[in-house]
C-alpha cells in the first residue's frame, strides 16, 4: 500500500503524532524526558500544522509546519533575523520523525515537499529547521544550509539550517509522481519563485 500524505485532522492521528514524537525525541534522541504514557505533546502543538504520512492506520512519518513568531529558533538564537538571508518570509519546520521501518525511499523528501507547499501557499519563502547533527548529510542533500552555532544540549545537539522553499522544488520534485511535481511547480511559479 502506498503512503498517504495529508494534514493531520483526526483525534487518532494526533494521538499517533504524540507517540511518534515521544519515540523520536525522548527515546531515540534524548531531547526530552521519557513519559510513562509514551506520549510527548509539543509545546507549540496548538499552532502546528502536522503533515503526516500514513500507511493505513500506522503513522509512518511526520513533520510540523509553523509560521507564527517567535519560532523555537528565536528562543535559541537571539537576533535570528540577522543570521538569515535578507528579504525572506520564514517559516519553521519541526518534529521531523519517521518510524524506523519506513526510513528508506523518498519519505523524508515527500514530507519536506508537502511542508514546503504548505509554506508557499501561505506566502512563505524560507524554511528553517534545527537539524539533529545525526542527520546533517540528509539535510544538506535536501538543500539546507547551516547557519549559526549549535543549539540544544550536549546529549541532543541541533544545527540551525535554512533553505529557500524554491530549492525544495529542485531537490524533491524530481522524486515525486508527475501530477504532484506539476502541482508543486505551478505553485512555486504562482508564488513568484520561478522565472
Amino acid at each position: 500500500m502506498a503512503l498517504i500524505y495529508k494534514v493531520a485532522s483526526e483525534p487518532w492521528e494526533f494521538e499517533l503524532i504524540h507517540r511518534l514524537n515521544h519515540k523520536t525525541f525522548a527515546e531515540e534522541i534524548p531531547q526530552h524526558p521519557r513519559q510513562p504514557d509514551g506520549c510527548l505533546v509539543d509545546r507549540f502543538h496548538e499552532e502546528n500544522i502536522y503533515i503526516i504520512a500514513l500507511d493505513g492506520d500506522i503513522l509512518a512519518g511526520m513533520i510540523a509546519y509553523r509560521d507564527k513568531r517567535p519560532f523555537s529558533l528565536d528562543q535559541k538564537l537571539p537576533g535570528l533575523d540577522q543570521l538569515l538571508p535578507p528579504g525572506q518570509r520564514p517559516c519553521e519546520f519541526r518534529l521531523l520523525a519517521v518510524e524506523k521501518n519506513y526510513r528508506h525511499g523518498a519519505i523524508f523528501y515527500r514530507l519536506f515537499f508537502f511542508a514546503a507547499r504548505e509554506g508557499l501557499s501561505r506566502g512563505r519563502t524560507l524554511g528553517l529547521i534545527s537539524g539533529t547533527t545525526r542527520q546533517i548529510q540528509l539535510y544538506e542533500r535536501l538543500g539546507f544550509t547551516k547557519f549559526g552555532p549549535l543549539v540544544g544540549t550536549p546529549d541532543a545537539p541541533y544545527q540551525p539550517m535554512y533553505m529557500s522553499l524554491e530549492t525544495i522544488s529542485t531537490h524533491t520534485a524530481k522524486l515525486l509522481p508527475p501530477d504532484e511535481r506539476e502541482a508543486f511547480l505551478r505553485l512555486t511559479k504562482h508564488a513568484g519563485l520561478q522565472q
